[in-house]
Parts: C-alpha cells; structure tokens; sequence
C-alpha cells in the first residue's frame, strides 16, 4: 500500500506518514509502498496490542457498567479481566460479564494478572484516594473517568476523559 493511501486513512499528509513511521524503523520500498501486515505486525508490537492487555475497572456505577459492556477494548488489544467497586452487593441493572471484587482483593488481582493499566469511574470525592490506591499497587496508566483532576507521580500516566467538556466542545463546533 502506498504512502499516499495510508495517509488518507490516517488522515495525515504523506510525508508526515513517512516521516512518523521512520522513527521505527525502515519500513516500505520507495515506489511499492509498504507490507500492510509487516506493517501492522510492527504498529501492534510497538502499542503491544499484538496480544490482549490486562485491564481493570474501578467503579462499578452507571458509567463504569457501561464500559464493562463496550466491546471496542477486544478489538484493540486491551481486556477488562476484573472491576472493583466499594459496594460489590448493589443491585445493577445489568449481568456483568467480569468478575466483581471489593476494594481489598486490588493489590492481589493486579500483581497476579499482571495488570499495569486501570480504567477508574469513581465519583470526584473518592478519584484522588482511588488513584493512590491504584499507584500503591503498580499500576502505571489510568483511564480517568472522574470528574477530577487527578495528582499522580511523573512515572504515571493518567488521560483523563471529562465528558462534560467533550460536549462544551462539541457545542462550540456546532455553532460555528
């Protein structure tokens, strides 16, 4: 496939596709293109999704059933193996499809199943306690949910996701 058709579904220019792929390596023969599959063998290494990644939840409310329901995580390498919440006994309006477990069994999963990302929705109040729960035992990257700024160490890296201000976002497009 060509520089060109790759960039068009990147969404990027040429040059830029060319020029971000050779940070990896040499990849592509100048005039046929690039191996789609030796290309995406090395994309899936280099993300390590070139096999399903341990993933757990905490918080087990409205939002956090709901991602235990998105199918998307499989499709890109990442499976949700454990969620968590404060109170494992609450009635939910839906079956979960994972293993529910109380706060204290955190440590013991994540160490066993060598779990180095979290996905936290948790209310704002208890996020920042959460959080140092989760750095505590080892993890290393945390989808935030919460509606809070989260203060972690430099060695963490935490993308946080404030539905709030995607709308704000999307407002501001639509009335341009």
């Amino acid at each position: 496939m060509s520089s060109e058709a790759l960039a068009v579904a990147a969404g990027v220019k040429p040059t830029q596709l060319r020029k971000d792929l050779t940070y990896f390596g040499q990849f592509g023969t100048r005039g046929l293109g690039y191996d789609v599959d030796q290309l995406a063998q090395m994309i899936s290494d280099l993300l390590g999704t070139n096999r399903l990644q341990p993933v757990i939840l905490v918080g087990v409310g409205n939002l956090g059933t709901a991602l235990l329901s998105y199918r998307g995580f499989e499709q890109e390498g990442f499976e949700i193996i454990a969620a968590f919440d404060a109170d494992v006994r609450r009635p939910r309006d839906k079956a979960l499809t994972v293993p529910l477990y109380e706060m204290e069994h955190l440590g013991r999963i994540i160490q066993d199943r060598g779990v180095k990302m979290a996905i936290l929705s948790v209310p704002a109040i208890s996020a920042q306690s959460v959080a140092n729960q989760l750095v505590d035992v080892g993890i290393s990257g945390i989808l935030n949910f919460s509606p809070s700024m989260l203060t972690v160490p430099e060695s963490v890296v935490v993308n946080s996701v404030n539905l709030a201000i995607e709308l704000e976002n999307l407002s501001y497009f639509i009335q341009q």
